[in-house]
This record gives structure tokens, C-alpha cells and sequence, in this order.
């Protein structure tokens, strides 16, 4: 498969200068392992997922890692955690050594914890999502960033069904005691419905017949996963009541389009969800770029409860904003961008950039100024902003 360059690639060098391992985690079919034999072709390599390799570690861990010769690319390493301990001994005994240990997880939750008891200050720790727009102009709302996707485009409703598949039998049985998968599928296809709206857990529960608390783990499965992207309110002193509840956002749009039953570009346009699956391409391209550029991830939303509402909040250093509204339209106007300039009157003492993200009209990528310091922009203009 070609393999197309991630601007992560840098940050994962030099955290092999300067660390014994280095870990990375997202979701499945993501291009962890791809970058990885990319950056560090003479490594060895382990798939984690192997019924016999899992038996071995488990039940001598000592042995597997005496027949290991670093460096080495341990894949999937969520399926045994406890190793991480062992690798830790490991390192421990030739701390001078850097760039040894190359780890991948798609489950955030178990691998996260290993790490927090066993690694801490061995590892550099990275997330690692499906390509972005930035880092190929093949990436789409449509098809979304899946390296498999995009290289066989005809074949995404096969790919993407088949991957819900595993990703049902393996992540979701592996994570929690989820007894009725169809059920979690349901569950899967009422988000995407769902997509860009406010998370309400209760009328969310109810159509599937299941307790609040089972909804908020199958949430979390997601979240651990890397499926989904919970966009949370933006919390500041405004004199106002803010909804408190998070966004539901996809981390990858094709998946989203294939849970709503769209298959080509012209059913898109026609969609209701047109709108809201824009939105959460925008969400899923901002957090890309703020990750694949070794940065923490930073959105949010505002909504307060006279009814202002701004689609997204992006901090960065030295007390500064950017607010976002996004419209899923080559046609801009004004009144766009009227809930920003409202909200921003109330954020004194911040340097605030303001924009409208639409969609591009043709290959251009130029900036048009809608009222006084707000700008209607495309995606591709506004990330190297941001």
C-alpha cells in the first residue's frame, strides 16, 4: 500500500532520541504500525493478537522479552497490558538506551493505565488518527481518512462494514461484558444520528433499552477507542448559565456516512445530516491537527441558556481563542457570523480570532472578511492558524 507521509513523523523521531519507548494509541486501521515500519525499518515486530504470543506472554513474560532484541514494535499491546511492567525492568537496566521500545494500542483505557503504573518517564506518548486533510488532499467528508479508504475508495461500504465487525468483536467484547452486540450496533447508528447534537444520555437510553450507566460505558468504549470525539461546553466566567453537556462528534466522517446509510457525495448534499457531518469533520480535522502535531487536544463548545450558541472554541498560549461557527456552504453571508460576534463582547482580556468555516469553493483557499474581525474561511486556510 502507498504509503503517504503523517506529520507526526517528527515528533516520533525525536521522542526516540530522547525516550526508551515510545507509545502510540488510536483507532484501528489508523496507519500506527504503517508509521512505525516506516520510521524504524530495522525493528522487529510483534502482533500482539496472535492466540500464541498472547499464551506466551502471559505465561512467561521473562522468556518472550529474553528472545526480544530491541528495537522492536510490540502492535496491539492492549491485549497484555501486564508486559508493560516487565518492559519497564527492562529499561530500567540500560537507561542510556533510547529509542528501543515501539508500542500500539488501539484501547485506550487498559493501555493508559498500564502506562500510568509501569511507564512513567520511560515513554513518550502520542495519538495517532486516520489521515487529515492536511497530510493528503485525497482525505474527504465522504470517505474520511482511513489509509485503506483511501486507496480503494470503490470498496468503502465492504471496508467499512467489515471494520465495525471487528471492531464489535474484538474492542467492544474485549472492553466490557456486552452481551448483545447487535444491540451496540443500534447503539452505533442512533449516535450517528445524533452526530453534532448535544449528549443527552436518558433519551438516548431509552429507544435501546438500556440502563443510563450501560449507555455512559458503551460511551467511554467509544471514546477509549478513538470512534468517537466528545466535544465539551467551554467553561468561563460569562454572567451567564452554560449547558454543561458535550457534543457527539465522529472521529472519522466516512464511518459516520456509513452508519447513516451515505453513499456517494450527491446523497451527502441531499442529507439532513449534510450539516452536522461537516461539523464534525471540522471537529475531527482540528483534533488531528492538534495531535499529529504533538499537542493536546483542545475543543469546545458554548451554549448558554438564553440561547447563544457558538459551534467551536479552540484555546491556545498566551490567553488566546478562536471561534468557530461552521456552515456547510460555498455560500457565505453576514449574518453567519452574528452568535461570534455576540460571544466575543463577553471575552474581555482575550485575544480572540474569529471565522466561519465553509466549504471551498473549487481549489481556492482565500479568506473573505464577513463583518469587522470575522472572516469566512475554508478548513484548509484556518488549521495552520490554529
Amino acid at each position: 500500500m502507498h504509503y503517504r507521509h503523517r506529520l507526526l513523523e517528527k515528533s516520533v523521531l525525536a521522542a526516540a532520541r530522547g525516550f526508551a519507548a515510545t507509545i502510540l494509541t488510536g483507532p484501528r486501521r489508523s496507519g500506527k504500525t504503517t508509521l512505525l515500519k516506516k520510521l524504524f525499518p530495522d525493528a522487529a515486530y510483534y502482533l500482539i493478537e496472535d492466540p500464541d504470543i498472547i499464551a506466551r506472554i502471559r505465561s512467561d513474560p521473562h522468556g518472550f522479552l529474553a528472545d526480544v532484541r530491541p528495537p522492536v514494535i510490540l502492535d496491539e499491546i492492549q491485549n497484555v497490558p501486564e508486559i508493560l511492567n516487565y518492559i519497564r525492568s527492562h529499561i530500567d537496566a540500560r537507561p542510556e538506551r533510547k529509542g528501543q521500545w515501539f508500542i500500539t494500542g488501539s484501547q485506550e483505557l487498559p493501555l493508559m493505565k498500564g502506562v500510568s503504573e509501569s511507564m512513567t518517564g520511560r515513554a513518550a506518548i502520542f495519538q495517532l488518527l486516520p489521515l487529515s486533510e492536511e497530510e493528503t488532499p485525497e482525505v474527504s467528508i465522504l470517505h474520511g481518512g482511513f489509509p485503506e479508504i483511501l486507496e480503494r475508495p470503490s470498496l468503502a461500504q465492504v471496508w467499512f462494514r467489515s471494520y465495525i465487525q471487528t471492531y464489535l468483536e474484538r474492542d467492544v467484547r474485549a472492553m466490557a461484558a456486552v452481551h448483545d452486540l447487535s444491540n451496540f450496533r443500534r447503539f452505533l447508528s442512533l449516535l450517528a444520528s445524533r452526530c453534532g447534537q448535544l449528549l443527552n444520555r436518558t433519551d438516548m437510553a431509552a429507544p435501546l433499552g438500556i440502563s443510563v450507566p450501560t449507555l455512559s460505558a458503551w460511551l467511554n468504549i467509544l471514546e477509549a477507542t478513538h470512534q468517537l470525539i466528545l466535544v465539551p461546553p467551554y467553561f468561563e466566567n460569562f454572567g451567564k448559565r452554560i449547558i454543561k453537556s458535550p457534543k457527539i462528534y465522529f472521529t472519522d466522517t466516512g464511518l459516520l456516512c456509513h452508519l447513516l446509510g451515505i453513499e456517494n457525495t450527491a446523497a451527502l448534499k441531499r442529507s439532513p445530516f449534510f450539516g452536522a457531518v461537516f461539523e464534525s469533520f471540522v471537529v475531527s480535522e482540528i483534533v488531528k491537527h492538534q495531535l499529529h502535531s504533538g499537542k493536546a487536544k483542545q475543543i469546545y463548545h458554548f451554549r448558554d441558556q438564553q440561547g447563544l450558541e457558538v459551534d467551536f472554541i479552540v484555546p491556545s498560549g498566551d490567553r488566546r481563542l478562536t471561534l468557530l461557527e461552521a456552515k456547510a456552504s460555498q455560500t457565505t453571508a453576514p449574518k453567519m457570523a452574528g452568535p461570534i460576534v455576540k460571544l466575543r463582547k463577553n471575552l474581555g482580556g482575550r485575544k480572540v480570532s474569529a471565522y466561519v468555516v465553509h466549504l471551498p469553493v473549487g481549489h481556492r483557499a482565500a479568506q473573505t472578511v464577513l463583518v469587522p474581525d470575522v472572516k469566512a474561511v475554508s478548513l484548509k486556510s484556518l488549521l495552520p492558524t490554529l
